[in-house]
């Protein structure tokens, strides 16, 4: 009896490993039905039979095992050719891997181009299924893999590239949609053209290009950097072409996902949020489009417009280039004599052209690469191919150059052929006109010194009653006709207070009810401030801009008259607990979209380039439809269309919606306002003041309290508890998203207000990731006492001459 237990356990035994290791392989004797499905050894992946979103086609696709976030298919067998029922079989025959319908027909195959003495499917923990003899442990003796047919999905370990041998591509193609699986409209394959790199087709039209890699990364993906997650390597020998990923630890999955809208995905499984983390995308902001600036210009996101001749070039037509239409690209102003006399201009940190019509020699350096340029009439530019211990090969374009852009953050250069005469003519020239350059400016100086002198002279004598009207296209009111419209001023039509003065209710004997804006005697903001707003906003027309009636310069009154807002300030609603609820997420979303294509405007699209530098829920106020308007441009300020940034001694705003570099620094720029409207959309989420959040766990600001929750992956707790039954959960994680990228420390990463508008009118264009929020410093209890709490309830605090950042 003991013998008979033992040699039972021991088949027992038997058994069960026969059985454990049939769970991830297919043979000729176990084919596996619908219902069924095998799962690899580790149990990370398992393939069977599925039907996408809701569809009730059904496929057979190999999706990851185990993760609650529902079923993420990596791969699809019949793409192409859908089962209409549940009778399908698959399983390994002599033909390779077959999938047949209930009637025996083949829907799909392998096609087995070599014989196996016993062939078998095995799903391997990497997610590749792999046909090969049953007992041949070796990977290059497999006679088919899944991983040489990628699909939507770019696994660790697959190849995207060529096989130099067999002229076999491995290319990534998008869903049609996520009930349809079949090879949509977007492809990204390997281009040998030129240099090889790679391009995303929509159909017949390129959409986005990797560039080059030039050694460290591709050219066109700069946040492609080593990182903890994955390990990445571009081969490029005589017999392969590709790139491929690994993951470093094994227990943090990683995958590249082409969406059926063409973008390109990397996501990051979090255990601890138990989700999908959107790490990277291909496609950043709207300088990724392929050649949307034309021939001859360079893209930079942070520029208004984004688009720029390169230097000794010019729009090719002037009209549509100022209608923002680049797509013509622009022209030589000088040509080329085709020869030695000709010059190279370098750029630095560029996205280097796409190289479909290049040339390379691997073998070559710089400045013979120079050389081979100057020798050909058709090449245009040229640069090294490996950037790393000093730069190495040889990079020549021919004729035009398209898809440049500039990045911040780039070691790459590109060198640019240019006629000699837009660069100068030689050594003695630049010297010869740089003196007379400084004789005529110093000259110049003095002239315009006493013409100055005079002017102001003469104007101290003129200015009288016609001070504060100078650049004025307003009509002008008389103080009686504003006095018997407020009803002599009464304190009954106040309808609003801050440091320039009050607002007063009015009806006009014209019958259009206005808003008086009247400077206090004892202003903190003074008469420039007025005559700024004058002078700005009388040159403004927009929908969601408060329109400019007129003024009264009467005496020494000084008044400013709006169009009536009867529905108050945005603050009014928002940072009130009886009033919120009336302000709902739809109210809310509509709203924040209002701000940003008011600011987008001012940055971008008015004849003058305005920064606003005081955008906060007091300054946006509100129709009778609850359309948004800014107003107050009491601060605002002029910047030229080539300049980026200015800097003021004097530093004024308001405490919460201040950037760093303006608080501490008194620089200011468009980003200057991108970081108020950050703090905006926060506020308008959640219902709450920046500077007066107070949080039971920490004492960070309502932005580092929303960085905070973001990294937790809790970011729906920030949400007003008045919009829970209203909200829409993909817009309220779209605005913290965007107001977190605003409300980033520098100034770079921070994104343009065209990208703000793209992003937060188009749910399906991926954002990058945040970074630390700049102020994101825990205060103290003593900042954050009633006394505190007092004083910062002032939301108009302006003139802060010298400023302590908090």
């Amino acid at each position: 009896m003991k013998h008979f237990t033992g040699f039972l356990s021991c088949n027992i035994v038997s058994l069960l490993f026969i059985f454990s290791a049939a769970l991830d392989t297919i043979s000729k004797d176990s084919p596996i039905k619908d219902g069924h499905t095998i799962v690899s050894a580790g149990g990370n992946f398992e393939l069977g039979f599925f039907s996408p979103g809701n569809s009730k086609n059904r496929y057979i696709g190999i999706w990851y095992k185990n993760l609650p976030q529902g079923r993420e298919v990596v791969w699809v067998a019949n793409r192409v050719y859908p089962l209409n029922d549940t009778s399908g079989v698959l399983m390994v025959s002599d033909k390779g891997i077959v999938l047949f319908n209930g009637i025996e027909d083949v829907i799909w195959s392998s096609n087995l181009s070599t014989s196996l003495r016993n062939p078998v499917a095995q799903l391997l923990d990497t997610g590749n299924l792999v046909l090969k003899d049953v007992n041949d442990l070796n990977p290059k003796n497999y006679a088919w893999q899944s991983f040489d047919y990628p699909g939507s999905t770019l696994l660790p370990g697959m190849k995207l590239g060529l096989n130099l041998v067999t002229g076999h591509y491995w290319t990534l193609s998008s869903w049609k949609s996520s009930d349809d699986p079949s090879p949509g409209e977007y492809v990204d394959h390997l281009d040998t053209s030129g240099y090889p790199q790679f391009s995303l087709w929509e159909g017949p039209v390129i959409k986005f290009n990797s560039g080059i890699w030039n050694g460290r990364r591709f050219v066109g993906g700069p946040n492609l950097k080593p990182n903890p997650y994955y390990t990445f390597e571009f081969v490029n020998n005589d017999k392969e072409i590709y790139y491929k990923y690994e993951l470093i630890n094994a227990s943090l999955p990683t995958r590249v996902v082409m969406s059926p809208a063409g973008l390109i995905q990397r996501f990051l499984w979090i255990e601890r949020n138990q989700n999908w983390f959107l790490y990277s995308t291909g496609q950043m902001d709207n300088c990724d489009s392929y050649a949307m600036c034309g021939q001859f210009s360079r893209c930079n996101i942070n520029d208004s417009p984004p688009c720029d001749c390169l230097r000794g070039f010019q729009p090719k037509y002037q009209q549509g280039w100022d209608a923002a239409d680049w797509s013509g690209g622009c022209v030589r102003r000088t040509p080329l004599k085709c020869g030695t006399s000709d010059k190279f201009l370098k750029y630095s940190n560029m996205k280097l052209p796409d190289a479909r019509h290049s040339w390379f020699d691997k073998s070559i350096g710089l400045e013979e690469c120079q050389r081979l340029c100057l020798k050909n009439c058709s090449c245009t530019a040229y640069s090294n191919l490996d950037v790393r211990d000093g730069g190495s090969g040889c990079l020549l374009w021919f004729n035009e150059l398209v898809d440049i852009r500039e990045y911040a953050e780039l070691d790459q250069d590109l060198y640019v052929r240019m006629a000699a005469s837009e660069l100068g003519s030689g050594h003695m020239g630049k010297t010869r006109k740089a003196i007379i350059a400084v004789i005529s400016t110093v000259s110049a100086i003095i002239l315009l010194g006493f013409l100055s002198w005079f002017a102001m002279q003469r104007k101290k004598r003129e200015r009288g009653e016609r001070e504060g009207k100078e650049d004025m296209e307003l009509p002008l009111f008389d103080l009686m006709t504003i006095s018997a419209a407020t009803n002599n001023f009464s304190s009954d039509n106040i309808i609003g207070e801050g440091g320039f003065g009050s607002v007063y209710r009015g009806n006009l004997s014209t019958g259009p009810k206005i808003a008086v804006k009247k400077l206090s005697k004892h202003s903190r903001q003074g008469l420039e401030e007025l005559k700024n707003e004058i002078v700005l906003i009388s040159k403004l027309q927009h929908r969601n801009l408060v329109r400019l009636l007129g003024c009264c310069l009467e005496g020494e009154e000084r008044m400013l008259i709006y169009e009536y807002m009867p529905n108050n300030s945005l603050d009014f609603f928002i940072f009130d607990e009886s009033r919120k609820g009336q302000l709902s997420w739809e109210n809310r979303f509509q709203i924040a979209m209002g701000i940003s294509r008011g600011l987008l405007y001012l940055h971008q699209d008015s004849r003058l380039r305005i920064i606003h530098r005081d955008l906060k829920t007091s300054n946006i106020l509100l129709d009778s439809e609850l359309n948004p308007k800014i107003s107050d441009f009491g601060l605002a300020r002029i910047i030229g269309g080539d300049q980026n940034e200015a800097r003021t001694k004097r530093v004024i705003g308001t405490y919460g919606y201040m950037s760093p570099e303006y608080a501490v620094d008194g620089k200011f720029s468009v980003k200057s306002d991108i970081f108020s409207l950050g703090v905006l959309l926060l506020e308008i989420v959640s219902g709450r003041k920046n500077r007066t959040f107070c949080h039971p766990d920490h004492h960070h600001n309502l932005v580092g309290h929303a960085w905070l929750l973001w990294n937790e992956g809790k970011a729906l707790e920030l949400i007003d508890e008045c919009l829970k039954e209203s909200f829409v959960e993909s817009q309220v994680l779209r605005c913290i998203h965007v107001g977190l990228l605003c409300v980033q420390r520098s100034t770079v990463d921070r994104p343009t207000m065209a990208s703000v508008v793209f992003m937060l009118s188009r749910e399906e264009v991926a954002a990058p990731q945040p970074k630390e929020p700049g102020f994101f410093i825990a205060r103290s209890t003593t900042e954050t006492d009633d006394s505190n709490e007092k004083r910062c309830l002032s939301d108009n605090v302006l003139t802060l001459t010298i400023l302590e950042p908090r």
